[in-house]
């Protein structure tokens, strides 16, 4: 069994935001599945700078924390809503 240990490194900006694609790999999700729950009014809060959408680290690390567990796992599961 090969367990894969690749790092992906997370720029964040001096005041805390990131891109999409940032986020996404903060969160462990795609990009795609980001812009899908902000079209949808879902996910974490985002704002838009220049037309791009910015996550700040607070509000990723609230919306995580906030995030229902699996029933006696101990895991989490990604919400729909935000």
């Amino acid at each position: 069994m090969k367990i894969d240990t690749d790092t992906q490194r997370v720029f964040i900006h001096p005041d805390g935001r990131m891109d999409r694609k940032n986020a996404a790999r903060y969160l462990g999700c795609s990009p795609k599945t980001l812009a899908d729950w902000a079209m949808k009014g879902q996910g974490p809060q985002y704002v838009l700078l220049g037309g791009r959408a910015f996550y700040f680290l607070e509000d990723l690390q609230t919306w995580v924390a906030a995030a229902p567990r699996l029933a006696g796992t101990g895991g989490r599961v990604m919400r729909e809503s935000g």
